[in-house]
């Protein structure tokens, strides 16, 4: 298993990973304890698609994978945590800078130890907004990950999943 990187290793590590460098996403902020991030794109000709406008893969990209290395680092090495599904409603055009926050507050984190402290699959659901520079929504994603205590045993257990929205 690969170690999880410490913040300021994460933040460094994720901006010359290839498909953030190939679609100019920049990690701006990694709070130190996990629990807060940014990250912003700007408009560039390698990132844009035939209308002049912000690629739709680079926009989802943004989402992806943040929510996971928090749990990751805030759940500790107990805990197998996968991204499982994602989907994206564009809003708008995205000209300009964009950004995106993710926040997993004390309520997620309870509710993903209550929902797996028998070693049961939760699935817990995250929305994720990219804004523009005028704070207006490009993007809505929903990102859905499954989470389960590694010594737990899930055989036959339905996977619940709770919507959280930001």
């Amino acid at each position: 298993m690969v170690p999880c990187p410490t913040q300021p290793e994460a933040a460094q590590t994720l901006n010359i990973y290839g498909p953030y460098l190939g679609a100019g996403i920049t990690v701006e902020h990694i709070s130190n304890d996990w629990r807060e991030a940014q990250v912003s794109m700007k408009l560039h000709w390698y990132n844009r698609n035939i209308v002049g406008v912000h690629f739709g893969g680079s926009l989802y990209s943004m989402a992806d994978p943040h929510l996971m290395l928090m749990l990751m680092k805030l759940l500790g090495e107990d805990y197998i945590i996968w991204d499982r599904s994602a989907t994206i409603d564009f809003m708008r055009p995205g000209r300009g800078k964009v950004t995106a926050a993710f926040t997993i507050d004390n309520h997620d984190l309870a509710m993903i130890k209550e929902q797996t402290k028998d070693g049961d699959r939760y699935c817990p659901e995250f929305k994720i907004r990219v804004v523009d520079e005028k704070g207006k929504t490009v993007a809505k994603i929903t990102k859905v990950l499954y989470v389960r205590k590694k010594d737990g045993d899930s055989s036959g257990q339905q996977t619940r999943i709770q919507t959280q929205t930001r």
